[in-house]
Parts: structure tokens; C-alpha cells; sequence
């Protein structure tokens, strides 16, 4: 099934252009790096240290009322998240220099206190210590530079060092922006939020290798012309396959988001713009970085 039948758009001749765009939100996104590791962030608790707690009620609860009383309190940070069809609510709260264990017994004892009405259960209880948070950041920055270093070896050894060095710098990009975005916005970074980040990088170096595999085919089939000319020829071939691809795993992350319930909330938001992002590199970044550092000599890649 092809939806793009023979295009001939230049993408090398908007390169200055997508360049700086991405160079703008890269920034953005290597200052958002910079505060949450630095703990400046809207870290999840598994990552800042905090307790969570789920809490099944008797009836009914809202969670404007739940959030006032917690404010009163002075838990201004606590983050709630309702379970849909059933009255369970998951609380998580910073320990903000507490044992995680006096945090959790506080927050309970205030909501039984004050909504006597409404008897709740303890369900299950989660607790983080900084340390464990802090130790958990750094193995999260840790496992994205492996996975750096992994994508240029493969890619060296299956094209060249140039591509392997491109198609790192288009993964590091996404993760980038996607990091910024969540920054920006304020949206909570957790685990899952990493789960993601590992997983986009995954899915845009697949889509990467698709369009670097189609130039390494038209660079021994095509004896004329200029690097650029054949990247062109090779983004338009594969456009159609691209586009179908993303659009749907896009899809299907946007179901994740609108029916997966609250805990998933946040992983599939980041899938969800991630997917959007990795495509944009793969055919405006990734490719672009390989003609500008090879510059337009034709040189044919390993097989």
C-alpha cells in the first residue's frame, strides 16, 4: 500500500533550516537534562524519593476535595491520579526530609480524619529514599549513553563510522527534545518516562536504518550525480513506507493515551510525540548530518 506516489521533494534543501530548529529545541532539552538531574524537575517519586500510596474508599471521592486537604496540610507537591470505574486513588508525596514511612501514615490519618464518611483502605504502599532516586537518575543517564555508544558500533560495522556517528546524534536528538517538551510543560519524568525515552530511541533508529540502507542501494546503483541528489532520491523512495509506518504505531499510541488509564498517562504521551519526533530526525536529521560530513562526493558504503 503506498499513500505518497512519486514525490521529488528536496529535503537537503531545507537542511539550515530543520538544523536550526532542532539546535533550538536540543538546547531546550539539554537544560531540561541539566535541572532534572539536578532534581529541579516534576521527577516522579521513583526518581526525587517519595512515597506512593494507592487507597481504595468506600464511596465515591473527588479528588479537588482530596487535593485541598493535602494543600492544607502543606503537601503542595502531591500528585493524584484516579483509577476509573473503581473509588481508588493513588497519592504520591514528596518525603521532603521525612522518613517516607511518617509521610505515608500522616497522609492516611488526615484523610481519615477528614472524611469520616468515606472509610478507606490501604491497598499498597511504595517508598523511595533520595538516595534511591538519585542513584536511579544516574543509572537512567548511564543506560542512554550505552545505548548511544551500541547505535554507533552496529551502525559502523553495518555502514560506516559517519552514519553510525549520524544516526546517535538524530537518537540523541529525539531523546533531547522529548525531555524538553516534558520540561517544559511540566509534565511528571518517572521511570516509565525513561521506559519511553529508550523505546523512541529504539523505534527512530529502526527508521533510521530504513532510509540509510535505500542510499546505500542508490549510491551503487546511481554513478552520476551528488551525495545530496542521492539522499533525495532515497527519503522520497522510502517516504510512502515512513509515513504508513508512523502513522501506525502514532495511532496506536494515541489509543494507549486515551484508553489506557491514568498510570499510563504520561508514557503514552511521551511515545506519543516521540513517534512524531523520531520520524522528523530520520529523514531531516540523520541524513542531512551524513551529506554535510561527506560532503558531496559520491563514495560507495560498505555492503
Amino acid at each position: 500500500m503506498e499513500l505518497i506516489k512519486n514525490t521529488n521533494i528536496n529535503f537537503m534543501g531545507v537542511r539550515n533550516y530543520t538544523f536550526a530548529l532542532s539546535g533550538l529545541l536540543v538546547a531546550l532539552g539539554m537544560f531540561g537534562v541539566v535541572q532534572i538531574y539536578r532534581g529541579n524537575a516534576n521527577l516522579g517519586i521513583d526518581l526525587a524519593g517519595g512515597t506512593s500510596m494507592q487507597l481504595k474508599f468506600e464511596k465515591p471521592v473527588e479528588m479537588d476535595e482530596v487535593r485541598g486537604l493535602l494543600n492544607a496540610a502543606g503537601h503542595h507537591e502531591a500528585s493524584l491520579q484516579g483509577v476509573s470505574g473503581e473509588n481508588v486513588l493513588i497519592i504520591k508525596v514528596e518525603a521532603r526530609g521525612k522518613e517516607e514511612k511518617m509521610v505515608s501514615d500522616e497522609v492516611v490519618s488526615l484523610l481519615r480524619q477528614k472524611l469520616p464518611g468515606n472509610p478507606l483502605t490501604v491497598e499498597g504502599v511504595s517508598e523511595i529514599g533520595p538516595a534511591v532516586g538519585k542513584k536511579l537518575r544516574s543509572d537512567a543517564a548511564l543506560a542512554l549513553l550505552v545505548s548511544a555508544i551500541a547505535i554507533i558500533v552496529y551502525l559502523a560495522w553495518r555502514f560506516e563510522f559517519k552514519f553510525g556517528v549520524a544516526a546517535a546524534i538524530a537518537t540523541f536528538h529525539d531523546v533531547a527534545i522529548l525531555v524538553g517538551i516534558f520540561y517544559l510543560f511540566g509534565r511528571e519524568i518517572d521511570l516509565l518516562f525513561i521506559t519511553a525515552l529508550l523505546t523512541i530511541a529504539g523505534y527512530s533508529l529502526t527508521d533510521t536504518v530504513v532510509v540509510f540502507d535505500r542510499i546505500r542501494e542508490n549510491i551503487r546503483l546511481k554513478k552520476k550525480g551528488t551525495f545530496s541528489e542521492t539522499i533525495n532520491l532515497s527519503v522520497n523512495e522510502v517516504l510512502s513506507r515512513t509515513v504508513i509506518t508512523s502513522l501506525t504505531v502514532f495511532f496506536t499510541c494515541v489509543s494507549l493515551l486515551l484508553f489506557g488509564g491514568v498510570v499510563l498517562k504520561e508514557f503514552a504521551l511521551a511515545l506519543t510525540i516521540g513517534v512524531v519526533v523520531g520520524t522528523y530526525s530520520s529523514v531531516f536529521v540523520a541524513s542531512p548530518i551524513v551529506a554535510v560530513w561527506r560532503g558531496e562526493r559520491m563514495v560507495e558504503v560498505k555492503r
